[in-house]
Formats: structure tokens, sequence, C-alpha cells
């Protein structure tokens, strides 16, 4: 075999390359002098020339590359079937499809058209280009698959792989809506080396004309049971975030989301989701798995392991496993964090700190409140005091206090905790004062002071002097 190989090789390589040689001038030819550039389809001898020669060429070029494919199925017209969705999509070799489908147009990047000899041939097909510098460019890209898939035959047909990515052939993952926005019939074509087959045509109902990612939907469906793998909610953007991990030297797994899923669900953008995990790389990268665990958590708040720390880990670790993946992280700050951390939040919280009101949070101030909170009367503060802290003033304005907020979700689950907490215990107290008092005088009317003409919120902490009785101290029973 390996002396075989050794023989062929050369010979499939020169094969391939006077295949494409012979090729190039059909193609240019077939597009050369049209001052329309591409903007209406090719007719005539242009259009023999390249349905006729240069598909037959193809065939030659793949057979030289030792490809001889079984293909199972119809093909539908232009007319029945304007656009062809393929998959999966594992290999370059996939292009054969493209061959035998009698070169039906495709969507290919408008650099592609400059490189030698390849863009000739590209041109040829009459792709689909995306402008990569055209802050409109999904936009555009989609109007013209629209224009060529209503264009009632006077266009090739459209050849697309929906999934946008490369796969390992297990599953289908969640096709991109771009083959399904025209509303349509398309064919899906499934590629099971070493055959293929076209499947009849699926015709959108109108449920699907109106949402695109239905019909996608099921046309993927349709052909995951034909190729008999399951369905994923993986994409593209997954792909990119795995790309990402590695490069924040996570386990590239550490990146998958189910994008499409989440997004969807709790309304995140790509660009949200990469700035998540640059946070959880922050994190994770004390451990060797890509997960956080107590003591990374601990360690990024400067927080000691506590019962109200471990609490806040256990509404991230959603399966319980004592660690926190990246998808964890992202909902947990998503549906727990993100929420609290709001203007209102911040503002609260600042008051709660700044006890003497005076604008500003000394060290004093906040360590008397984070102590209060964890339960840790004798916790040394000062390192995370000094992050917060930026002007060495020894004193923390709104401004460092909001920036430090916003930049760390996190903490804000713990303030809303904390306050609600001491309205829990306001209250409580409030409850017991009050029945024990209409219990001494059975004659008093039964009202109440409300909490906030009461109790100012930010008196948590005793302060030097001694305080009426009546008041509420979050340090009362210490």
């Amino acid at each position: 075999m390996v002396l075989l190989g050794i023989i062929l090789l050369p010979l499939r390589v020169i094969g391939v390359a006077v295949i494409l040689l012979l090729a190039w001038p059909f193609a240019r030819i077939a597009t050369s002098c049209r001052p329309e550039k591409g903007s209406v389809p090719l007719t005539g001898w242009r259009r023999w020339m390249t349905h006729s020669v240069l598909t037959y060429l193809g065939r030659a070029l793949f057979f030289a590359m030792g490809f001889q494919v079984t293909v199972k199925g119809k093909i539908a017209s232009s007319t029945e079937a304007p656009i062809l969705v393929v998959a999966p999509h594992s290999s370059f070799f996939d292009g054969i499809v493209c061959v035998l489908a009698g070169l039906p147009s495709i969507v290919s990047r408008a650099e592609n058209l400059s490189a030698p000899l390849f863009g000739t041939i590209l041109g040829s097909l009459q792709p689909v280009l995306v402008q990569r510098q055209d802050p409109d460019s999904r936009r555009n890209t989609i109007n013209e698959i629209t224009i060529r898939a209503t264009s009632r035959g006077q266009w090739p047909q459209v050849l697309i792989f929906p999934e946008g990515t490369c796969t390992n052939r297990s599953c289908l993952i969640t096709f991109k809506q771009g083959a399904f926005i025209p509303k349509v019939p398309v064919q899906p074509v499934l590629i099971r080396y070493p055959n293929k087959l076209f499947m009849p045509v699926h015709v959108p109902s109108e449920e699907e004309e109106e949402n695109p990612v239905l019909f996608a939907n099921r046309v993927r469906n349709k052909m995951a049971s034909a190729f008999d793998v399951p369905v994923t909610d993986h994409t593209f953007e997954d792909c990119r975030l795995m790309i990402s991990a590695g490069q924040l030297t996570l386990p590239m797994e550490a990146g998958l989301v189910e994008f499409t899923k989440i997004s969807k669900k709790l309304n995140l953008k790509w660009d949200g989701i990469r700035e998540q995990l640059d946070m959880f790389a922050a994190i994770a990268n004390a451990s060797k798995g890509g997960r956080i665990g107590i003591e990374e958590f601990a360690d990024y708040l400067k927080l000691p392991v506590s019962d109200v720390l471990q609490e806040l880990f256990l509404l991230f670790d959603r399966n319980g496993d004592g660690t926190i993946d990246f998808r964890e992280y992202v909902i947990g700050l998503s549906v727990l964090c993100n929420p609290a951390n709001t203007e209102e939040t911040i503002q609260m919280a600042f008051k709660l700190f700044d006890v003497d009101d005076d604008g500003s949070i000394t060290e004093d101030e906040f360590g008397c409140i984070i102590r209060s909170s964890l339960g840790i009367p004798d916790l040394d503060v000062s390192n995370l005091f000094k992050e917060i802290e930026t002007d060495d003033s020894k004193k923390l304005s709104y401004a460092e206090f909001k920036d430090f907020a916003l930049k760390h979700p996190e903490y804000a689950k713990l303030f809303t905790t904390y306050l609600e907490l001491q309205r829990c215990h306001v209250h409580t107290e409030e409850d017991l004062n009050y029945h024990t008092f209409v219990a001494r005088t059975p004659s008093v009317t039964k009202t109440k002071t409300p909490l906030s003409e009461k109790t100012p919120i930010n008196k948590v902490c005793p302060e030097g002097n001694e305080e009426d009785n009546s008041s509420t101290s979050d340090k009362k029973d210490d």
C-alpha cells in the first residue's frame, strides 16, 4: 500500500495540475468582456461553457484525486428548488457536490476572486460575494441570495452549507438562517462518504415562511433523520469561543456553551459572551481543568471561604459537581448577578457602606459591612479595599466603587442578599417590638412607622456614640 501510494501521489498531483490549467482558459473566456461585472446571470454560450465544459473538467479533477461518487436521489431543477442546502460539512473535498450539481453558485469571500488560477475559475461560478469590510455584508448577502432564489430559473441554483463551519460528521449543528430567509423551496443534500443523497425538495409551509428558524430546524431534523445522526444546538460561534478559549490557555472544550440556545434564552450577543470568557479565564486559569472551584472563586473575589460565599458558589454550580464551567458562569452572571448590578443597587450598596454619610467609604466602614455580611469578625479586607481604591486617598469615591462593581458583577449578588437579610432582620425586630408594645398597651392604635422613616439603610454599623435603644443595628446581636 505504501509503494502504491508513492506511485499514485505524483500521478494524481500532475493530473490535478493539468486539469486546472485546462479549466482556467475556459473560465476566463466565459467571464471575459462582461460589462455587467456579474450583476446579471450568464446566458447563451457562456452558460453552456460553464455548465458543460467546466462540469466535465470538474468531474475529471475529482476522479484524478481518487473520488468515485454514487449519487442517490434526483437533482431538482433551479425552478423546483432554487437553493441546495448541503450537510454535514466536514472537508475541502465536500466541494465535489458543486460539480455533481452542475456548478451552482456558491457563497464566497470577495478576496477569493483575486487568487491566481482559482479566482478565475471561482468567478465563472457566479458566486454570491461577501464583502468582509462592509458592515452591511450579512444583509447584502441575504438580499443577493433572495434575488437569485426568486429569479425563476434565470440564475443558477445557490449551494449553501447551512452549518457555517466544518464538523466531525457525528451530528448536525444549528443551521444558519441565510438559506431559509428567501422563503423558497430548498433541496436537502446529504454528504455521506462514500456516497451522496439528494433528498426530496422541501417546500416551506406558511408557518415556515414566516419563521426562518423553524424552517431551518425542520430541514435539519429531516436531514439528521435520513443521516441517522443527532442534532445539537452548537453553532459556528461555539467554534469561535473554543478557539478563543485555547488562546486564553483554557481547554478548548471550555468554550462550548450551545451559543444559539443560550443567546436566545438570555438575550446575549457574541461580544458579551466573549468578554465573559475573558473574565472566566482570569478565574479558571488557576485550576487545571478549565473550571472554577470554590478556592479559585474565593481567591478571585479576595474573600475567604465562608457559608455565604459557598451559597453564592452553589447558585452558579447548577449541576452540583463542585465546579463552575463556562456555561454555568455565563448563566450565573446573566440570571443572578447582572440583573442585580443596576445603578440603583450600586447606589444602595454605596450608601450601605458609607456609614457617616460623607460621600466616601473608609476602610473601616468597608470592612465593617464585609465582615458583617460574611459573618467573619476578624476578616482582613485591606487587599480588596486597595484593589478598589485608585488614588491612594484611603477613601473610596462613588466613581471608584461603581467602576469596580461593574467590572465584578459577582459582588452584586452578595450586596443584594445582604440588603435583603438586613430588611428581614429589621422587620422581624419591628414586629417583635410592636407586638410587645401592643401587649403592654392594649389601647394603642395599631400603626407602624415605615422602615424608611425609622431606620436609615446606611446605619448598620455601630458608630462611636451610643445610639437610641429603639434603633436597629446589624451589630446589635454581635
